[in-house]
């Protein structure tokens, strides 16, 4: 695959992907699949969990919503955590507290011991969703990031839709023994991926904060296409860390902000730009979620009852349709946030998950007040379902995750970008916790025009507060950031940014 030139590349050839940071990135981004499989594999597991367990619905809400609860609580250590011990390890980490989690939840003899083993899960969650997409950021140069760092969003559409079919073909064993397989499934990729990541290069900027300079500009050579690009990516980096870019040692002393430091220029006093920064991340990752797409997700089986499928294989089916319609287009996305550029996906995205919730309200509410079962409405139920996550899967679902872990300085991306994850996951349990109730309060049908309301909303702040970060370096990031009000054009051939 090719892409754009880079801004700073000069030369008369066309960068390619790198296939050794792809492979990183691959590898990396498992530990992605392992959290969309958990998220998946839960939405049909609840359906033979509630009939063995014999347990009400506030408490199917609440093992819903665990998982991302302490999902928050990982985030927020995450960000510390790598960058003490380094974007590799913590990925180690973060494999290792999946096993456990999923081990515990595989043996589940009780609802106590399941929700702890969802509890253990969910910080594992937590770790993934902030360090996967912050170390392929980091390894990769700016005309192939969008691609790269998409992928851990592709690799959970993955785990998703692995879940449904786990729960399809696992739904034919015993009560007892169907649904504790399918949870416990997971503790063979996290295994797995513990052996193989330790082979993974640390990533070069995490190298270069600690004054390791030598390492970092090897793990540069293998990751660029070129020795040139590799010495300009490695000059912006000790630049960006405050290093003098004429300084040749492989060891040198780096100044490193302590974490308070660091919680200071990011909540307390942070510059104009850096506080920019953080609404936009904490806003992309807040409409992911008060949106709806958890609803779907999570709950995909009650919908498609509540529309008028009611035996449970057919429900199980139509929730693995869901899975492949995410999975396919957020692979066309992975293409097009390089080419196209994250603002008029992301815009775009937006206005047809409006149209889809409005589409799929009206067809719940009129299911909902009809006596008779109506194929039409029962059809415009499932056909704006697989709109909404079309459209959720082509622009936000991604960009989210790339956005969010490109646009902090150095030395505030990992605990930045743990902030904007941690917001993501309250929403998230929000939305788990809560909607069984909403939509006994208000209707299932209003329920998803009150999430459509809220997509407006998300529209408005995407378009006035969200800049074009496409064809950027991570390290020209807070001078995009600095500028009055956001650039709207879009870069031009050369893969410059234009304001």
């Amino acid at each position: 695959m090719e892409v754009e030139k880079d801004s700073k590349l000069s030369g008369d050839y066309t960068t390619k992907i790198n296939k050794y940071a792809f492979a990183c990135s691959v590898v990396a981004s498992v530990i992605s699949i392992i959290f969309g499989y958990d998220t998946g594999v839960m939405s049909g597991a609840m359906i033979f969990i509630e009939e063995d367990l014999k347990i009400d619905d506030m408490q199917i809400q609440v093992l819903a919503g665990i998982l991302n609860i302490c999902a928050l609580v990982g985030a927020l250590l995450a960000g510390r955590v790598s960058d003490y011990i380094g974007r590799r390890y913590t990925i180690l980490l973060a494999s290792i507290i999946f096993l456990l989690g999923s081990v515990l939840m595989g043996y589940g003899p009780n609802y106590a011991i399941l929700l702890t083993g969802r509890c253990v899960a969910g910080i594992g969650v937590g770790f993934a969703l902030m360090i996967a997409p912050v170390y392929s950021a980091e390894i990769s140069s700016p005309s192939s990031r969008g691609f790269l760092t998409s992928l851990p969003e592709l690799c959970i559409s993955i785990g998703i839709l692995s879940g449904y079919v786990s729960n399809y073909f696992f739904a034919r064993l015993t009560l007892q023994v169907g649904w504790r397989i399918m949870l416990g499934l997971a503790a063979v990729p996290s295994l797995l991926l513990a052996f193989f990541i330790l082979r993974l290069p640390e990533s070069p900027r995490w190298l270069v904060m600690q004054g390791r300079l030598g390492e970092a500009k090897r793990v540069l050579l293998q990751v660029s296409n070129s020795e040139h690009e590799a010495q300009v990516r490695f000059s912006d980096i000790k630049s960006a860390a405050g290093i003098d870019e004429n300084c040749t040692g492989d060891n040198v002393k780096v100044k490193n902000s302590n974490g308070q430091n660091i919680w200071k220029e990011l909540i307390l006093r942070p510059s104009p730009p850096v506080r920019w920064m953080l609404l936009a991340a904490i806003g992309i990752h807040f409409f992911e979620h008060a949106t709806g797409i958890e609803a779907v997700v999570l709950y995909g089986p009650r919908i498609f009852k509540k529309a008028g499928i009611h035996s449970k294989n057919k429900l199980l089916l139509a929730q693995v349709g869901t899975g492949i319609t995410r999975i396919i287009f957020i692979t066309i996305a992975t293409f097009l946030l390089d080419k196209v550029g994250r603002r008029k996906l992301l815009l775009t995205s937006v206005g047809g998950m409006i149209f889809a919730l409005v589409g799929l309200g009206l067809g719940l509410t009129i299911v909902e007040h009809s006596k008779e079962k109506l194929v039409w409405a029962l059809s415009l139920c499932i056909g704006a379902t697989y709109t909404y996550v079309m459209f959720f899967s082509v622009g936000l679902a991604p960009i989210t995750w790339v956005y969010s872990s490109e646009i902090f300085p150095l030395r505030l991306r990992a605990q930045g970008h743990s902030i904007g994850v941690a917001v993501n996951r309250l929403m998230n349990a929000t939305i788990s916790i809560t909607f069984i109730s909403i939509y006994k309060a208000i209707t299932i049908g209003g329920a998803f025009f009150m999430f459509a309301g809220i997509a407006v909303l998300a529209l408005i702040f995407f378009f006035f507060f969200l800049p074009e970060t496409r064809g950027r370096s991570l390290e020209e990031m807070e001078e995009l950031f600095s500028k009055k009000s956001p650039p709207t054009k879009q870069p031009t051939n050369n893969g410059a940014a234009q304001t």
